[in-house]
């Protein structure tokens, strides 16, 4: 199909079994023993706002609730810490979806850098008031970082979608 500049290629339907695959994906990333290290981003955070503005009916509040205690459940957090977090995530993004997919990737990044800073600032908010210690400054760069990888989640999960519907010898895409 021919486009032409500044037009969107029309998406295949979503195969479920990838969208939760990339979900229990990213939990698994998140659950790697590399250390607390206070700049490293939420790979989970990103692919649930991902799955939110792009598939709202399928992935909603309660997924990324349930995902949430089970982040709680591994780093032995306050249980609810990141249930709450990635839930406000959920449903924030549900609720731009609409608007959001209107801009360039690149402006999308940057209207979802306030949607992160938000589930830190509430992740800090209860640890902090379950009596943990400020870990330090370095807490800013997780949002700006997940912003930044949001570009790169759009291309990595939406390209099974992007494939061309029927294969043929004269068709290389």
């Amino acid at each position: 199909m021919i486009m032409r500049p500044g037009q969107q290629q029309l998406l295949l339907p979503l195969n479920p079994i990838f969208m939760w695959g990339s979900l229990l994906a990213a939990l698994l990333i998140n659950m790697l023993p590399l250390g607390r290290v206070p700049w490293r981003p939420d790979l989970l955070a990103l692919v649930i706002v991902f799955w939110s503005v792009h598939q709202p009916a399928r992935v909603g509040i309660g997924a990324a609730f349930a995902l949430g205690l089970c982040m709680d459940v591994q780093q032995s957090a306050l249980l609810g810490q990141h249930a709450l977090a990635y839930a406000a995530l959920a449903f924030l993004a549900t609720m731009l979806h609409r608007r959001l997919l209107w801009y360039p990737v690149l402006s999308q990044a940057l209207q979802v850098l306030p949607l992160f800073a938000l589930a830190h600032v509430l992740q800090l908010g209860i640890r902090m008031l379950g009596g943990g210690i400020f870990p330090g400054w370095g807490v800013i760069f997780p949002p700006v970082i997940e912003a930044a990888l949001w570009p790169v989640a759009t291309a990595l999960l939406l390209a099974p979608q992007r494939r061309a519907p029927e294969r043929d010898a004269n068709r290389p895409l």
